[in-house]
């Protein structure tokens, strides 16, 4: 039965309460994986046994939403995806401009350079939106999300960067259509609808904001 066991004292867990005993990388190539043997804690009180898992190592992101305040218009880009290969309607996802940070680089930098170099697009203001962990049950990416400030007028086209094989089509659409679009279940990719949702609870005070 659930709720009989004794509970820990301890109010909230931290990096103290777990013991790694090994890391080893065990393949390093598009994706980085660890396998880890670790114990920890338990909210019961002791320890678990050695536990063996296996953790997809990956860098921070960076996730912007391009967003026109005066136009009411954002920008989505779409680019074949290898994690959806087995979708059901498609590998081309619908998404927002993101990137992973490089060495040395900070969260914003890598927003503004990536919404250069896959949508050519000229950012002006950010505005954080969340900042979580992916899929933490086996992935240790970091993402930011941050809505950013552009001029939509003359975007579209196809970018991305030859050196690192991107095609990415780039979709600009009245903030009303993202909607239907997130309504109706055609946005896959978590980060664009946590991004979209967020836009639809402070849409009216980030557009008083920028106006």
């Amino acid at each position: 039965m659930t709720g009989t066991k004794p509970q820990s004292t301890k109010r909230h867990f931290d990096h103290s309460d777990m013991v790694l005993e090994e890391r080893t990388t065990v393949y390093d190539g598009f994706v980085k994986v660890d396998e880890i043997q670790i114990r920890h804690r338990l909210f019961g009180g002791g320890w678990s046994k050695s536990l063996r898992r296996e953790l997809v190592v990956k860098k921070q992101a960076a996730v912007l939403l391009p967003y026109d305040p005066v136009a009411d218009q954002l920008v989505l880009t779409e680019e074949f995806r290898i994690g959806a290969l087995d979708d059901i309607e498609s590998p081309w996802m619908m998404e927002l401009v993101a990137g992973t940070v490089d060495d040395g680089e900070s969260f914003e930098r890598t927003a503004l350079r990536e919404a250069r170099e896959e949508a050519g697009l000229h950012v002006t203001d950010l505005l954080p939106i969340a900042r979580y962990l992916s899929s933490a049950g086996a992935c240790n990416e970091e993402i930011q999300i941050y809505c950013g400030r552009i001029d939509a007028q003359n975007v579209g086209g196809i970018h991305g960067l030859d050196s690192e094989s991107e095609d990415i089509r780039v979709h600009k659409m009245d903030v009303s259509v993202a909607f239907a679009m997130l309504a109706e279940g055609q946005i896959r990719n978590a980060a664009t609808i946590l991004a979209l949702q967020w836009l639809q609870l402070h849409r009216d005070s980030v557009r008083e904001q920028w106006a």
